[in-house]
């Protein structure tokens, strides 16, 4: 049964991951996977997700199967932090899925069967930025949509690419869809400001374009309500649009797999049907979704002083991260003795790029066991606090010395 099969390529941040706990040296640094760490390193469980916890212990009474759709307290109230609390129930469909990443998935099956059944076209286009994060287009083509790409960011600027980004869609074939990083953008921390949400709007109207916005760090780059200006912007715009939600990050239940994937249709109707589908599609794949880490964020939701902890924990979290982010600025600054690097300071959530090479990226590697991802992003939340050892200039020195230097193999 097995002996044919073709080898599958390893996921580079999880190989990268995989060698940096193998690395024995004890001053190694792991800028490589996306996941929050604290000032000691770790990830921790947040005051509130623990007390929900705790709670969800001594009150739960059954295990039983939530639904295909799952838990439809959690869908409304995880809408309403996306989309406002008067959203328009009547044309919004969500659905509770294993982690934005099973939301992507839904969500591409669903356009992809929706779009062969148009009637006037069969084929399931999806445009995406250059870059994106590393698992959209394998998710995406999986779920049968056929990947292309507009541009996005600038590598020598750091900055979006907007006007080139504008023009390509306005050549983009009437009817694709288009994806979206809701905020926070993953490779690069560049992002739209809402004046660009507001024209990239025009466009997509214009053009009659399909958005799909996937929106998994809500919170951590300038606030729980601004990071998703853009995002209700849009939908007060477009008559319909697909939404992959996580509460992976801003929650910090990454291994709980919470995320929701929500449709906004023309009507009631056709929010059902597509509602329905989605269903059907979670069915053929896993049934349902997982309770626990859903149920704690509802729970949090639900009850106004564990949100507002929630709200006040995650917002120290984002200023960590802005706090870090400027001082990573000053410092190589200082080294490099040039403004090359003041991007960072402007970029928001969990990433940003650095102009490294491979080699170079290999280099700090073997130097200095510092784990970088070979297209050079780096976890902002993994940087170092620049105490007595003075870690992070360290770190500013090592990439300007990376940077200088020719590598030879």
């Amino acid at each position: 049964m097995f002996e044919s099969l073709p080898a599958s390529a390893p996921d580079k941040i999880l190989a990268l991951n995989a060698a940096y706990r193998e690395d024995p040296r004890s001053h190694k640094l792991d800028l490589g996977v996306g996941i929050y760490k604290d000032e000691s390193g770790n990830t921790p469980i947040m005051r509130s997700v623990q007390t929900a916890q705790n709670r969800l212990l001594t009150e739960q009474k059954t295990k039983a199967y939530l639904g295909l759709d799952g838990d439809r307290i959690f869908n409304h109230l995880i809408t309403q932090t996306a989309l406002g609390e008067d959203y328009d129930t009547d044309r919004v469909w969500t659905m509770q899925t294993p982690g934005g990443s099973g939301a992507l998935r839904i969500l591409a099956d669903v356009l992809s069967t929706a779009r062969a059944h148009a009637g006037n076209r069969t084929d399931a286009t999806i445009w995406v930025s250059d870059p994106t994060w590393a698992n959209h287009a394998p998710i995406l083509k999986a779920g049968g949509l056929t990947i292309k790409a507009y541009p996005y960011f600038d590598t020598k600027t750091g900055l979006v690419r907007f006007d080139a980004m504008m023009e390509c869609l306005k050549k983009v074939p009437e009817g694709d869809i288009i994806l979206l990083h809701g905020c926070c953008h993953n490779p690069t921390g560049a992002n739209l400001t809402l004046e660009q949400w507001i024209e990239l709007s025009k466009v997509l109207v214009s053009r009659n374009l399909f958005p799909f916005v996937d929106i998994a760090y809500q919170g951590f780059g300038d606030g729980l309500e601004e990071d998703v200006a853009g995002l209700r912007y849009l939908i007060s715009q477009v008559p319909e649009m697909t939404i992959a939600l996580s509460c992976s990050k801003n929650f910090g239940v990454y291994c709980d797999r919470v995320g929701a994937a929500i449709i906004l249709s023309r009507n009631s109707a056709q929010a059902n049907l597509a509602g329905s589908l989605m269903k059907s599609t979670a069915r053929q794949n896993y049934s349902m979704p997982p309770n626990h880490g859903a149920a704690t964020v509802r729970m949090i939701l639900e009850d106004q002083e564990l949100k507002a902890d929630w709200q006040q924990e995650l917002e120290s979290m984002r200023t960590r991260m802005l706090d870090l982010r400027t001082a990573l600025t000053r410092a190589l600054r200082l080294h490099s003795n040039s403004d090359q690097f003041d991007f960072l300071a402007t970029q928001r959530g969990m990433f940003s790029r650095l102009p490294l090479s491979p080699d170079q990226i290999d280099w700090l590697r073997s130097e200095y066991g510092i784990y970088i991802i070979g297209d050079g992003r780096i976890n902002i939340a993994g940087l170092p606090d620049n105490g007595p050892d003075g870690g992070l200039d360290k770190l500013a020195l090592h990439i300007v010395n990376a940077l200088n230097i020719n590598i030879d193999r």
